[in-house]
């Protein structure tokens, strides 16, 4: 029987195409080979012209030391009256602490952040100050959408490097609990005039002038300023494109929770989360990330209907990581400095790799391309790959990189590679789960999965990691770590 239509979502397409019902495994497998290709990127660099990096520097490589995160809170919960500088001192103050080290050794300090606090811009700067380390302490401020607190990690990484730096602190955080809403520009032109106004008469008439609607605040979007459109509709985009399932994104939704879920309850993020005490009374302590489903079941997420398509979309809240509050900081020190200081770094950076693509094709697909980079860079296989830890904006962003990665034919015709990088091993992947189950506090996300990385290698004795982050304007990341 045709399909009838809706009057408040109009006839519907045809003729539909085939129900997909593969599994993750099968997505990333035998239909890797599904995911689109022709997205318009060029210049990508052939074999030949990839050169080894040779992340050394006059002191040796960069080590992350030590780190630590706050927890992570669904905005408007546990953590909403802190603001971002509170969640990036906490996070930064901490981490310094735990490496033992004198404050003063810190050189330099630089962490990333989204959505700025209006009071305090310079959030590196004012991790000094709330942080109470040193004022000599020169700190700055990144953005790169969610690879934020990944820019600032690089940024210390060079900065070791070139030998501007030994000792250096970096991160991020976000508080969307906590975002500044903006005016129309006709309501933003009557206050500024109203603060400037010179006696009781002139303020009275400029008063008088503002109309109900001039107290409405612009909505805060997360939407591409190219494109207009928000993530989720970008990502429901590329779910059809390269051609994911909704099974195979509640699958990968699942193994977050559940992940996650069993290391809550045997403790591995124990040594990662400091206690956060939130204001009015600070007579509690947060100590867990609450967004976490132990009792998520793939029926339960099958149940949930899609959200930016009603009709025919596949991204649920289910499958797609919660807007969050929290804070991530490492310590990043050169491999003499750690060695003069005793302390044993976590593991070193081995190699790097960005990439952008255009945010009009397939937003959150640039992990496809700096993945395999950093790979060739570190002079590595995935073969070699002990863990592998992926930022799980939406699951189907997850899915259509892992396809990329594994398919022949995004190889040969976006990668001029001859063969693929490989299919991951999904019991290899964000084994204590992902941004989905955890949450994705914009700028701290990257910290969050680089020391949840090396804290699990270190765990299970393993030797290199890759973590992959994507990111708003078409942005990927991605970046190998290694341990003695």
């Amino acid at each position: 029987m045709a399909e009838s239509a809706d009057p408040e979502l109009g006839p519907p397409p045809s003729p539909l195409p085939p129900r997909n019902d593969a599994s993750a495994a099968q997505e990333i497998g035998e239909r890797a080979d599904t995911v689109r290709t022709g997205l318009g990127v060029s210049g990508f660099p052939s074999p030949l012209k990839v050169s080894r990096q040779k992340l050394r520097g006059h002191n040796g490589r960069a080590a992350i030391v030590d780190g630590c995160r706050t927890p992570f809170a669904k905005a408007g919960t546990d953590l909403a009256e802190l603001d971002v500088i509170d969640l990036a001192g906490i996070a930064g103050g901490e981490a310094v602490a735990r490496t033992g080290i004198d404050p003063a050794e810190v050189d330099f300090a630089v962490f990333g952040v989204v959505v700025a606090a209006l009071h305090g811009p310079n959030l590196g700067r004012e991790v000094v100050f709330r942080s109470a380390l040193p004022a000599s302490i020169p700190g700055t401020t990144v953005n790169l959408a969610c690879a934020s607190s990944n820019r600032a990690i690089v940024t210390a990484v060079e900065a070791i490097l070139l030998g501007e730096a030994e000792v250096v602190l970096a991160g991020g955080a976000e508080s969307l609990s906590n975002v500044p809403l903006q005016f129309t520009k006709g309501a933003a032109d009557r206050f500024i005039a109203l603060s400037k106004a010179r006696g009781t008469g002139a303020r009275a008439r400029l008063a008088a002038g503002f109309r109900p609607r001039d107290f409405v605040p612009v909505p805060p979007a997360i939407a591409e300023l190219a494109t207009g459109m928000s993530m989720g509709e970008a990502c429901e985009k590329m779910a059809k494109e390269n051609d994911v399932g909704r099974r195979a994104q509640d699958e990968i939704a699942f193994l977050s929770h559940s992940r996650a879920a069993a290391a809550q309850a045997e403790g591995r993020f124990a040594d990662q989360i400091v206690a956060v005490f939130p204001p009015p009374r600070y007579d509690r302590a947060v100590v867990a990330d609450n967004g976490v489903r132990a009792d998520s079941s793939p029926e339960a997420l099958a149940r949930l209907a899609p959200v930016f398509d009603r009709r025919y979309g596949t991204i649920t809240a289910g499958n797609a990581s919660p807007i969050t509050d929290g804070g991530a900081a490492v310590v990043v020190m050169s491999e003499r400095r750690a060695r003069q200081l005793g302390r044993p770094p976590l593991g070193f950076v081995r190699s790097y790799a960005w990439a952008a693509i255009p945010p009009g094709g397939q937003l959150l697909q640039g992990p496809a391309y700096a993945a395999p980079l950093a790979l060739e860079r570190a002079g590595l296989k995935l073969a070699d790959i002990d863990l592998v830890e992926t930022h799980e904006a939406f699951a189907a962003q997850v899915l259509s990189n892992l396809k990329a990665w594994a398919s022949p034919r995004f190889a040969r015709e976006e990668l001029n590679r001859s063969e693929p990088m490989g299919e991951v091993d999904l019991a290899r992947w964000n084994v204590n789960g992902g941004s989905i189950a955890l949450g994705h506090p914009f700028g701290a996300t990257g910290a969050r999965i680089t020391l949840q990385l090396l804290r699990e290698l270190e765990r299970r004795n393993l030797k290199y990691g890759l973590l992959t982050v994507c990111a708003a304007g078409g942005h990927g990341f991605a970046m190998v770590v290694e341990r003695e």
